[in-house]
């Protein structure tokens, strides 16, 4: 919803009825994941995507319909369906798709939903996407310390909005399955969780102009960059204006600051840029015994070599540095600092989903990672 919310917004507001459509399921190589949203306005504007254009004619006229009945439906496109070409599904993956109308009468909380996104306060929208005709379309919100609505009983709120909470906690979306009375090991319901958290952190230690490459990259990618180094000559957000923030530090301490604070995660991504062991062992310290998304430093082999004695030495075991990403980067042949910043970019997509960073056409099998 993040990409279509300002449109989705505006429309609720003005008292128009929407079509959103939204992934739920995903199988084998489906192009979008799920969460992934399309919103049809009252002018037929289409915002967003669920598919990467393969479906999303099919999806637009089952909003139409959605929009005039108010009665929500989940549908299957798939290579195995009968009408698969037809509707252009040819990669090969199967995507289930809830659509639903949005409006003031069928969403009223969607107001307090925007207002918590865009103050970056996490919540979760669940969904019953499958079960009784009384239960679908129903909706709770749940945030870390709370949460409002029903799905319809008791019982199964309580366990939704504590089930909800461990997937908000990762900024991960998914289904849940209950029995009608949230039985977890029942069956006849499906929900839907929609987590909203705000965006991973990406920390980049050095201010060099790699570091500028990875901070423009990262944010590509959907960080919140930060750009750390002790020297405020080089710390400045004029040499690093694709940064969230740039902060005058020493690394390990302003790490070690950040996870005392509980602002980092384990989507969290750390790339130590620095080469320098005054800068990056220290920092490495902290880094590598926390449970981070990924910890990367670059430098060369000799460099690497003598990184990781100097990490032993600093009491570090086998096992934490085996988290260690170095030297950084997949093996491109990146000579300039934005070829590098592919690289390192194609590395952390690579630990985040299971990928081999092997080129494609010399490979069999399915294409997406769980």
């Amino acid at each position: 919803m993040r990409d279509v919310l300002n449109d989705l917004v505006a429309w609720w507001r003005a008292g128009q009825k929407v079509g959103l459509a939204t992934v739920v399921r995903t199988w084998q190589s489906a192009p979008r994941p799920a969460g992934a949203t399309m919103a049809v306005g009252p002018d037929g504007t289409v915002v967003g995507s669920v598919s990467g254009g393969c479906v999303e004619g099919a999806v637009y006229d089952l909003c139409g319909e959605v929009i005039e009945t108010g009665r929500p439906r989940v549908h299957r496109y798939g290579i195995g369906d009968d009408d698969a070409f037809a509707v252009g599904l040819t990669c090969g993956g199967t995507i289930d798709i809830l659509v639903e109308r949005i409006d003031r009468q069928t969403f009223p909380q969607l107001d307090e939903v925007a207002w918590s996104i865009e103050a970056n306060e996490p919540v979760a929208v669940v969904t019953c996407v499958e079960g009784p005709d009384d239960r679908l379309g129903g909706r709770l919100l749940v945030w870390d310390d709370r949460h409002t609505d029903s799905l319809g009983s008791t019982r199964l709120d309580t366990a939704a909005a504590d089930d909800a909470r461990g997937l908000l906690a990762t900024g991960r979306t998914g289904t849940l399955h209950y029995g009608p009375d949230g039985e977890r090991r029942g069956e006849g319901l499906t929900l839907f969780v929609a987590s909203y958290a705000p965006p991973a952190r990406m920390i980049v230690f050095g201010a060099i102009d790699f570091a500028a490459s990875v901070a423009r990259i990262g944010k590509f990618l959907g960080y919140d960059v930060t750009v750390c180094d002790a020297r405020p000559v080089f710390a400045t957000p004029k040499r690093f204006p694709g940064a969230d923030r740039v902060v005058v530090d020493w690394p390990h301490r302003y790490l070690r600051t950040e996870v005392d604070a509980g602002h980092i995660d384990g989507r969290t991504v750390v790339c130590v840029l620095t080469h320098d062991p005054k800068f990056d062992v220290p920092v490495l310290e902290v880094a590598l015994r926390e449970d981070l998304a990924y910890v990367g430093a670059m430098g060369s082999r000799r460099t690497h070599d003598d990184r990781l004695a100097r990490l032993r030495a600093a009491g570090l075991t086998d096992k934490e540095l085996e988290r260690l990403s170095s030297p950084i980067g997949l093996d491109l042949g990146a000579r300039t600092p934005e070829e590098t910043a592919v690289s390192i970019a194609g590395e952390i997509v690579a630990a985040r989903w299971g990928g081999t960073g092997a080129r494609l056409t010399s490979m069999a099998g399915r294409i997406h990672h769980d």
